[in-house]
């Protein structure tokens, strides 16, 4: 088939990029001709809470992508539109994860479906917001209005979309295996790659810091006293999007000062594999969620996990054969982690992380893609 992607990819950063250009790349290794349309501008940059939205990673390789849409400006919506329109690809797949992005990508997919060949196909992160504004409602409405049917990643995401859209076909396909960080490398590698003691043990919170994420959650349950007389450290890896200074105020608070290890910037591509080669498990204490990358990537890496119950989390993470399932409460958080440590549980975990992986195939998502566009009518 022809396959036009519309969404972020290279020379933007982050998860999003990152899972836009393996999916692209799984559709060509199944034999069909993928194009993919990104930004000329994603975010104004007064909008934007981190300190640039761009890759120092090298292009990927064997991918087209034409940087050719504005976020902000109404005619060029229109113009991609057509231009699109005119191509009649089989299949436009457009990610779908903020309303701010509604009106755009709204009105480019209501062009493409005039010329009644194409159907399009979006990709749901969320449809309710992890941070709330005034109009998602509506902006949402707009954009699910724009397209033939939805594929989403958590069961969470598919119910919220009942209030949006009762008919259009949709599927359930958990998040994929996030294997294109490069292959695991031992733990005193990773560690003296960052420059960490090899005598210790590590909890990794990794990604961008938003309160939703619930880092200081984290931090609350490390200072537990239990885990403070064990050899352990926290580090924290991600850039902060908002307010960094509660998160040091609660770390003078909680005496946790030279146990956390801040590696606040973005972590590029190349370096994520040593953070989660150097941890023992991966926490995410979330107080809001939907899925998350982070969760593939640790499966990639064979990380046990720890995360709490809330939105698609629960469906990724079996409780008690991968990691926890516990409650969004820092002594719950702190008793899970007391029993990994204390119970030497890794390597029972990382056995059946290994048979639990084989679930998460790229294959999968491109099925449930286009099931989706062969039930539009």
């Amino acid at each position: 088939m022809k396959i036009i992607f519309i969404g972020t990819a290279y020379p933007y950063r982050g998860g999003l990029a990152a899972y836009n250009e393996r999916l692209a790349a799984e559709f060509i290794r199944e034999g069909n001709d993928v194009e993919i349309y990104t930004f000329t501008l994603q975010y104004p940059k007064i909008l934007f809470p981190g300190k640039t939205q761009f890759s120092d990673d090298p292009a990927p390789k064997d991918l087209v992508i034409m940087r050719k849409i504005n976020s902000v400006n109404p005619l060029n919506w229109l113009k991609i539109g057509r231009e699109i329109r005119r191509k009649t690809p089989d299949l436009v797949f457009v990610r779908y994860w903020l309303p701010f992005m509604a009106p755009c990508l709204g009105t480019i997919a209501r062009q493409i479906r005039k010329n009644r060949k194409t159907r399009v196909v979006t990709l749901l992160d969320n449809i309710i917001p992890h941070e709330k504004h005034p109009g998602d409602n509506f902006l949402t409405r707009f954009f699910v209005r724009s397209v033939d049917g939805f594929v989403a990643m958590s069961k969470s995401v598919l119910n919220d979309l009942k209030l949006f859209d009762s008919q259009k076909p949709r599927k359930f396909c958990p998040h994929p295996l996030y294997d294109n960080f490069g292959q695991p490398v031992g733990k005193k590698i990773a560690l003296h790659k960052l420059q960490l003691d090899e005598n210790k043990k590590y909890i990794l919170f990794f990604g961008i810091i938003r309160n939703y994420k619930g880092l200081d959650l984290l931090m609350r349950a490390f200072a537990d006293k239990r885990l403070q007389t064990m050899n352990i450290k926290l580090i924290v890896a991600g850039e902060f999007y908002g307010n960094s200074d509660r998160y040091f105020a609660l770390e003078k608070e909680l005496n946790l000062q030279g146990k956390i290890f801040w590696h606040t910037y973005f972590i590029p591509d190349s370096k994520v594999k040593y953070y989660f080669c150097a941890a023992d498990i991966v926490a995410q204490t979330y107080y809001t969620a939907t899925q998350s990358g982070v969760s593939q990537i640790a499966y990639h890496f064979e990380k046990p996990m720890l995360v709490t119950k809330v939105g698609g989390l629960p469906e990724i993470v079996p409780d008690g054969k991968v990691g926890y399932v516990v409650d969004i409460q820092a002594n719950d958080i702190a008793n899970a982690l007391v029993n990994f440590f204390e119970k030497n549980r890794e390597n029972e975990f990382i056995e059946n992380i290994k048979t639990e992986k084989k679930k998460y195939a790229w294959s999968q998502m491109t099925q449930a893609i286009i099931s989706v566009r062969n039930e539009v009518q």
